[in-house]
């Protein structure tokens, strides 16, 4: 009897690491996305104010805006924010709702997590083999850390949609949810 229960803790553990991982990307998400709002009234009041511009804080803006919406992935799959067809699956018992949870996590979500990691890890190794920069002048020198967000983001995305299909599982196995 103590095995399943040690089982079960650790399992809840897990869940609950992996959510707090999410939750310190949401707020590197929200950090940036208040860094992008200010970076852009500032770049308009020196635009129109000084005519005076910065390729280097123009670029640093679609940086911040790519963090947040990578890194937000995660936190907005843990929210159950995220965009999906819920016609069929509300009209379902729970149960069966936790099964489809279940399903359309291991048979779409993460081998798509999984894909991006894969195709991605090439691009992103050869920019940071040659420790790629901006291309325009005056632009930012570390171009690499921008596409290294991409296979971060994705298998931070992954690391959650385990957690949502552990949790679904429990669940469809009529045990608590976390």
């Amino acid at each position: 009897m103590a095995e399943p229960a040690g089982a079960a803790r650790a399992l809840s553990n897990l869940i609950a690491a992996i959510d707090r991982l999410a939750r310190g990307a949401a707020w590197l998400c929200a950090l940036a996305t208040l860094a992008c709002v200010a970076l852009v009234f500032a770049l308009v009041v020196a635009r129109y104010a000084f005519s005076a511009g910065s390729q280097a804080v123009q670029e640093l803006v679609v940086w911040l805006h790519a963090g947040a919406f990578l890194f937000g992935l995660a936190w907005t799959l843990r929210e159950d924010g995220h965009v999906r067809v819920d016609i069929f699956q509300q009209r379902f018992p729970p149960r069966v709702a936790a099964w489809v949870e279940v399903a359309g996590g291991v048979l779409f979500l993460l081998p798509f997590c999984t894909f991006v990691v894969w195709m991605s890890w090439d691009y992103v190794a050869a920019s940071w083999a040659v420790r790629e920069g901006s291309r325009e002048p005056g632009g930012l020198p570390a171009l690499y850390l921008l596409k290294g967000m991409l296979p971060a983001a994705a298998a931070l995305l992954g690391l959650q949609a385990l957690a949502q299909v552990l949790r679904a599982l429990r669940r469809a196995l009529g045990g608590a949810d976390t």
